[in-house]
């Protein structure tokens, strides 16, 4: 396994409106299987930390990564700093009731997982959320960091993979396995139409997941899922077959030509550049009357719903954009 790095906050990967799609749907079905079988039930506070090898990495990682995000601990005994880090993260999952679990995996009796990971040091911390890695931070860290780390993991697990996390009873026997606090609720109304989605995306049919992200929105307008997917599916169908040196080209030929720096904009938000995106569409509004003004400021709130509104590259945009408004 390769970890994949992931941004918490909202750097746009052109694989994302898929891979979080299908990641949600996949933690439903495991849930889901996970009843099936017999389990689904609370699992006790000691269930919240586990000791992780290299042979239990697919199953207790991997696999349950899908129902609640992993963060792993790379730590050894000679390892100074990692004894005053990991008892700190042994009680946080304790503390936060479910919403993650700690794997604890010892790097000297599990170095292809050192490697794995490209672990430069130790302590180490990374997370594995539906099966997708992503460092955290690496040496000694503050608690309060820690917590605001964890904040953001816990977050984005529900936000992007609807992984709400495991059921904990403290009167339940240790080792009574996973279970989610949703594992019996019944599919919500709109599931039919995102997963027509996530398939309109396989096929490479962006009009067809647009159109049935547009349907769950006539009904449910504040739908968070199909605003995100929808934002981010219409930005991916813009930069589609679109010559990117033709397109910067006439943006940086054309400051005043509209179309050419909402172009331009699509490109650098999709590439990952968001404060480029956002300072040139700020800048022409600044340079914009009227209609073209508006037709500027519309797509940028847009670009706003790809990022996610509690962004802090989004809030920084909008106090901009007021400004060069007002």
């Amino acid at each position: 396994m390769q970890p994949r790095n992931m941004s918490m906050s909202g750097v746009v990967d052109l694989a994302a409106v898929k891979a979080a799609q299908e990641a949600k749907t996949k933690a439903e079905q495991a849930r889901a299987e996970a009843v099936r079988q017999g389990g689904g039930g609370a699992v006790s506070p000691a269930d919240l930390v586990i000791d992780v090898d290299e042979a239990g990495f697919e199953n207790e990682i991997l696999q349950r990564s899908a129902e609640v995000p992993v963060v792993i601990d790379f730590w050894a005994e000679w390892c100074e700093p990692c004894k005053q880090l990991s008892p700190v993260l042994e009680r946080l999952a304790v503390e936060y009731n479910g919403r993650f679990l700690l794997a604890k995996v010892d790097v000297d009796a599990n170095q292809m997982l050192m490697q794995q990971f490209g672990i430069q040091g130790i302590p180490a911390v990374f997370a594995v959320v539906a099966g997708q890695a992503l460092p955290l931070f690496q040496g000694a860290a503050g608690e309060a960091e820690i917590r605001q780390t964890l904040d953001q993991l816990v977050q984005v697990a529900e936000e992007r993979f609807g992984l709400t996390g495991l059921t904990v009873d403290p009167d339940a026997a240790p080792g009574g396995g996973p279970a989610a606090s949703d594992a019996e609720e019944p599919a919500g109304p709109y599931d039919a139409l995102l997963e027509a989605a996530v398939r309109a995306l396989d096929d490479g049919d962006l009009g067809g997941a647009i159109q049935a992200y547009r349907n769950v929105l006539v009904d449910d307008p504040g739908n968070p899922e199909a605003q995100l997917g929808l934002a981010q599916a219409e930005l991916l169908q813009r930069v589609q077959g679109v010559d990117p040196q033709q397109v910067r080209a006439d943006a940086a030929g054309n400051p005043k030509d509209v179309e050419a720096q909402l172009a331009a904009a699509d490109l650098d938000l999709a590439g990952g550049h968001v404060e480029d995106a956002f300072g040139r569409l700020i800048d022409t509004v600044g340079r914009t009357a009227g209609d073209d003004r508006e037709v500027v400021r519309v797509r940028l709130l847009k670009l706003f719903e790809v990022i996610g509104v509690e962004d802090p590259r989004v809030v920084a945009a909008r106090r901009a954009l007021a400004r060069a408004l007002f």
